[in-house]
């Protein structure tokens, strides 16, 4: 597929928690595609900065099922464990604007207030044991995401994030929205279930004096007890051999016009490109297994 400069960098950014499961493929595949659509570029990023939760050797097996399933990335592979210093950078930044802060606040102590942070740290900062968390100083915040529509927060409803923990590690907030200016990302394509986390990462875009990005979040896939498919939850992992029946699946899923079932999967995601639809992408939050 030929790819021009049209303005358009989107991505796709899994973390190595395990293998790609249906539900991942989903949002691989309706980014891709959004991107091709849109004659632009589609980046790859591995968001390995959470060592714990990750499994060994499941970015390999990520990059394996994308290929395998014909989603072609533009550029390098960017890998957000070799990324530390630009995420003190902008820490730094952070905080000598007096827009990020200290925080030793317990989950505990901070579920008593709804777990939102209040004003002032309940917790007194002690040196060596403490998170960074950002300073939200606007009172409400909002934004159009292409599928879901308008979306509106307060202040009271999302509180100051923590972009740095106390045991050293990265917060995912901190390190998207980073990465995504430097990828010089224009759209994201994404579960719904990062709708919420949209607000934080907006107010992060402004201290951080960063441009606009446009979001379009997806409907997650749900098993039958209800809950999101992921690695949490044990979601199986796709079988690359059968690529061509699991893009029919998504296709499926996303509303988008069948494709006739005789096609290749290059000649499958070609068609799918060309009769790409947003607006024909459910907009419920869950699609049912």
């Amino acid at each position: 597929m030929s790819v021009s400069n049209t303005g358009y960098i989107g991505r796709f950014a899994p973390s190595p928690s395990g293998p790609l499961h249906l539900g991942s493929l989903l949002t691989a595949v309706a980014s891709f595609l959004d991107a091709r659509a849109n004659r632009g570029r589609w980046l790859l990023r591995i968001e390995d900065i959470d060592p714990p939760r990750e499994q060994r050797d499941a970015a390999n097996l990520i990059i394996n099922s994308l290929i395998a399933h014909g989603l072609s990335w533009d550029g390098e592979v960017l890998w957000q464990s070799q990324r530390s210093n630009s995420y003190e950078a902008a820490l730094t930044q952070l905080l000598d604007n007096q827009q990020a802060y200290y925080c030793s606040c317990s989950r505990a102590q901070l579920a008593k207030n709804n777990g939102v942070h209040p004003d002032q740290c309940i917790q007194p900062f002690s040196a060596g044991d403490a998170a960074i968390r950002l300073k939200i100083r606007q009172a409400n915040t909002g934004f159009v995401d292409r599928v879901q529509g308008a979306q509106h927060y307060t202040i009271d409803q999302i509180g100051d994030p923590v972009l740095k923990r106390r045991d050293g590690l990265y917060a995912y907030q901190l390190a998207v929205v980073v990465d995504d200016a430097e990828q010089n990302i224009s759209d994201i394509v994404r579960g719904v279930d990062l709708l919420d986390a949209t607000a934080w990462q907006l107010h992060l875009q402004h201290a951080l004096s960063l441009g606009p990005i446009r979001y379009l979040h997806l409907p997650v896939i749900v098993g039958d007890d209800g809950h999101k498919l992921s690695k949490q939850s044990f979601a199986p992992a796709i079988d690359d051999q059968l690529a061509k029946q699991n893009l029919h699946q998504v296709l499926h899923y996303l509303q988008q016009t069948p494709p006739p079932g005789e096609l290749g999967i290059t000649e499958l995601l070609q068609w799918a490109v060309e009769h790409w639809r947003v607006d024909q992408i459910p907009r419920q939050t869950a699609l049912s297994l």
